[in-house]
């Protein structure tokens, strides 16, 4: 059977990176405070990107702010959902020039990120404790069949033969960030299944091919999954998660990872170490890079104690990377406590 040709938006990084900023410059157009939204914390995460469209968010952020001021203070009635509202009046209250690009900085291998934007979010499924890996789909929570959630698709069509939607990611931690969304409308929950693993296996590896740099991400329930709707984080890397240095056994290196790491080349192999987790109902974290598969199962959310300095700990974290929205400690964390805060979920 022919293989069926990529779509243009994955032919290259550089087709993939025109079509997401193209998408968000449109986006900018409209007078949406969710967009905005969107727009803004994407922009803050990519220097590039906010040095580009910077003046025109904020041309967008003193007209929207005049709207909903004058509105506030009329007693009229702002068509605004609550959590955009909220986001928006944290904004105001920080006031525009205040706000901060997202920062990175390497902290001996690992990766330290300040996200204030990402602060501002809504906490959905990843703020409660969590005990089964999975739950039936919910038709009235949060999933990406809600009619908003359309305007924020970057590209939708079928992907090796499979109807998917990508979305922007509105509060992005990761360079090109994503979320994939394949048979949106077949509702399934967030619980993988042995056809759409091989599937994204199948698609890392396929994209792989002219954007070596991809990398597609899964969090499990229990593992920091904030939707119930099936859905992947992709995002396109410009260096290696700390997960995938050479430095660690998993990776034929000397060095001990401090959680637990399974490393796949196979993806039945990997399948079945997947099903055994699920057998077992343990939470996991993965990480596809093409004809790879790191396999990280973990402690569930709400059973070890969560740093006050993180806002929870899903793939990135589990990959070597670490958010966190208190400036002090981004700039006073060590190595030895960002291992010490993946040893404190291993199993």
């Amino acid at each position: 059977m022919k293989t069926p040709a990529l779509p243009d938006i994955f032919l290259s990084e550089r087709s993939y990176r025109d079509r997401f900023v193209k998408g968000l410059s449109g986006l900018l157009e409209q007078d949406d405070i969710n967009l905005f939204i969107l727009v803004c914390a994407n922009a803050t995460s990519d220097e590039k990107l906010f040095a580009a469209i910077g003046d025109r968010l904020a041309d967008r952020y003193q007209k929207l702010q005049s709207v909903v001021v004058g509105s506030l203070q009329g007693g009229g009635v702002l068509n605004v959902a609550d959590d955009d509202l909220l986001v928006f009046l944290k904004i105001v209250a920080l006031g525009w020039q205040e706000i901060k690009p997202a920062q990175l900085r390497n902290e001996s291998g690992w990766e330290l990120q300040y996200n204030q934007l990402r602060s501002f979010r809504p906490m959905r499924n990843a703020a409660s404790r969590v005990e089964s890996l999975q739950f039936p789909f919910d038709e009235a929570g949060f999933n990406f069949n809600k009619h908003f959630m359309q305007q924020e698709v970057i590209w939708s069509g079928r992907l090796y033969g499979v109807p998917v939607d990508l979305y922007y990611n509105k509060f992005p931690f990761a360079e090109l960030h994503a979320l994939l969304v394949p048979e949106r409308t077949r509702n399934r929950p967030q619980f993988l299944t042995t056809d759409m693993h091989h599937y994204i296996w199948s698609v890392t590896a396929a994209i792989g091919v002219n954007i070596p740099t991809i990398r597609i991400a899964y969090n499990a329930s229990g593992a920091f999954a904030s939707v119930n709707h099936l859905h992947f984080q992709l995002c396109v890397r410009s260096a290696q998660l700390p997960i995938e240095s050479t430095d660690w056994k998993h990776n034929g290196g000397p060095e001990s990872y401090p959680v637990g790491c399974h490393v796949f080349a196979d993806p039945d192999a990997a399948w079945d170490f997947i099903a055994s987790l699920h057998a077992q109902n343990q939470a996991y974290n993965l990480l596809y890079s093409p004809g790879k598969l790191y396999c990280l199962p973990r402690l569930r959310q709400g059973q070890a104690p969560q740093p006050q300095w993180s806002p929870g700990l899903s793939w990135y974290e589990l990959s070597g990377g670490f958010i966190t929205y208190d400036f002090v400690a981004y700039n006073s964390l060590t190595a030895g406590q960002l291992a010490e805060t993946l040893r404190a979920i291993a199993l």
